[in-house]
C-alpha cells in the first residue's frame, strides 16, 4: 500500500508537530489507561473481562454471525497481478522468491508486476534477480531516478533541475523498453516528498515532465502512478477521523497541514497530466486512490480513455459498499486491472479471490488479527465469469508489453 522507495517526511519537520504530539499523549492515555490497577499487583488489567477496561489495541471481536463462507483457495481464472513490490518486499531472497512462485502456482498467477526497477542501476539487477530462473512469470517497471547522485537532504543537487534531465530520462526509457522493461511506476513522493530547489514540492503537472510521458507513449510503456493516498491521511487527526488508530501508530503517514498540497489538488494535477497526453496509457494505482468516491473515480473513466485503475490494498475500502463497487466494476470491467501490492501473505491473496469471486459476508480484508487499515469487515462482490477474466488477466494483456507471450506460455504448461 505505502511506497518504500524513500523515506517519509519527519513529523517534526513539520509545522503543527506539538499538536500532533499531544493528540499522540491523550491517544496513548486513551489506549493504555492506567486505572483498573488491582491491589495485589498495581498493574493496569485491560482485558475488557467482567466489565475492566479494554486498550483499544487488545480489541479482537469475533463475530457471531452464522453465514456462508468460501474460502476459495485458488483463483478461478489466470491472473496477472500488476501491482507488486518484489525488490523491496523480497530483499532480492532467492528462497523468497522461490517460495512465492510456488505461492503463484497454487493460485493460478499467472504472471506479477514488479513496479521496482529504478533506473541507473537498480533495474538490471531487479531483472537478473527475477528473470533468472523466472522469466516467463514476472515482466517490470521502471522507477525514475530523480535524485541521481545529488544528495538526498540537498533538492539543488538533484539530478532533475538540470536543464537536460526530461530528455536523458526519455532515453534510459527507450533503452529500458529495449532491455525488456514493460512500464514506468511512479510513487506518491512524486508530489508529496520530492522538493524543487526553493524548498517547494514538486508539481506532478510541471511541464517539465512531458517529454517523460511523451516518450511512455512513443514506446508504449504505461505508466501506473500512485497520487496522494487514503481520504484519512489528509483529514486531522481527531476523534471523526476513520483511520485514527492506524495514524497513531504512524503519524508519519499524516499529510494533514498547509506545508502538504490538498489531497483534491494532487489529484487534479494527476488528471491534468492525463488530460494533456491522451496517446499515453496511465493506470491510477490503488483505484485511481479515490475508492471512497467511486462516483468520482467513474467520471474520471469516462473523461479519460486512456485512464485504467486497480484495487491493490484497496479490497478493504471496496469492500466495505459491496453494492457500490459490484455495480462500478460491471460498468467499467473493461478499464480495470488486478493488483495486491504484494507479495503478501497466502492468507491475504486468498482474501482477493473471495473477494471479487464470492457472495460471502463479513470478512477480513487483511490476514492481520486487527483490522490494520480501517474498523471494519468486508463483503465479497460476486463477479460473473466474463468480468473476472478481463480484471484478472485480459485488460493487462490488452495494454502491457510482454504480458500476452507470458500468458499464452503460462496456459500450455497447465495440466488439461
Amino acid at each position: 500500500m505505502f511506497p518504500v522507495s524513500s523515506n517519509p517526511p519527519s513529523l517534526c519537520a513539520r509545522s503543527g508537530w506539538c499538536k500532533v504530539l499531544l493528540i499522540a499523549m491523550v491517544a496513548s492515555i486513551l489506549v493504555h489507561p492506567c486505572h483498573g490497577q488491582t491491589d495485589d499487583d498495581k498493574r493496569p488489567k485491560l482485558d475488557g473481562r467482567d466489565g475492566r477496561n479494554l486498550a483499544l489495541g487488545n480489541f479482537r471481536p469475533r463475530a457471531t454471525l452464522q453465514v456462508d463462507q468460501h474460502l476459495l483457495g485458488r483463483a478461478k481464472f489466470p491472473v496477472v497481478d500488476v501491482h507488486t513490490h518484489f525488490f523491496y518486499r523480497t530483499k532480492h531472497s532467492r528462497q523468497r522468491l522461490a517460495d512465492f512462485v510456488a505461492l503463484m502456482d497454487r493460485h493460478n498467477i499467472a504472471v506479477c508486476i514488479s513496479l521496482d526497477g529504478k533506473l541507473n542501476g537498480q533495474f538490471e539487477e531487479h531483472r537478473q534477480f527475477l528473470w533468472k530462473e523466472h522469466r516467463s512469470r514476472f515482466v517490470i517497471f521502471v522507477n525514475v531516478d530523480w535524485q541521481g547522485d545529488g544528495k538526498v537532504d540537498d533538492p539543488t543537487s538533484w539530478d532533475c533541475h538540470r536543464p537536460d534531465f526530461a530528455r536523458r530520462v526519455a532515453g534510459q526509457l527507450a533503452a529500458a523498453k529495449q532491455a525488456g522493461a514493460s512500464g514506468l511506476k511512479l510513487f506518491k513522493q512524486f508530489g508529496l516528498g520530492h522538493k524543487n530547489p526553493d524548498g517547494s514540492l514538486i508539481r506532478i503537472d510541471d511541464k517539465r515532465w512531458d517529454p517523460i510521458w511523451s516518450a511512455c507513449a512513443e514506446h508504449r510503456l504505461p505508466v501506473i502512478i500512485h497520487t496522494a493516498d487514503p481520504a484519512a491521511f489528509f483529514q486531522p487527526i481527531d476523534e471523526q477521523n476513520e483511520r485514527w488508530e492506524e495514524l497513531f501508530r504512524h503519524p508519519e503517514w499524516s499529510f494533514y497541514g498547509d506545508q502538504f498540497p490538498s489531497r483534491n489538488e494532487l489529484l487534479a494535477a494527476r488528471n491534468r497530466v492525463i488530460a494533456r497526453h491522451p496517446k499515453t496509457t496511465f493506470i491510477g494505482a490503488h483505484f485511481a486512490n479515490n475508492p471512497e468516491d467511486l462516483k468520482t473515480v467513474g467520471k474520471w473513466l469516462d473523461t479519460f480513455p486512456n485512464l485504467y485503475i486497480e484495487p491493490a490494498s484497496r479490497i478493504g475500502e471496496l469492500g466495505r459498499q459491496p453494492y457500490t463497487a459490484r455495480k462500478f466494476c460491471l460498468k467499467y470491467s473493461d478499464r480495470i486491472l488486478f493488483g495486491t501490492d504484494g507479495p503478501w501473505p497466502e492468507t491475504r491473496v486468498k482474501l482477493y479471490w473471495r473477494f471479487f469471486e464470492t457472495y460471502d459476508e463479513n470478512f477480513p480484508y487483511s490476514e492481520k488479527p486487527f483490522p490494520p487499515q480501517g474498523f471494519w469487515n468486508i463483503y465479497g462482490i460476486g463477479l460473473p465469469d466474463a468480468m473476472l477474466k478481463k480484471i484478472y488477466h485480459e485488460n493487462a494483456a490488452r495494454i502491457v508489453p510482454g504480458l500476452s507471450e507470458r500468458l499464452i506460455s503460462y496456459r500450455e504448461k497447465q495440466p488439461r
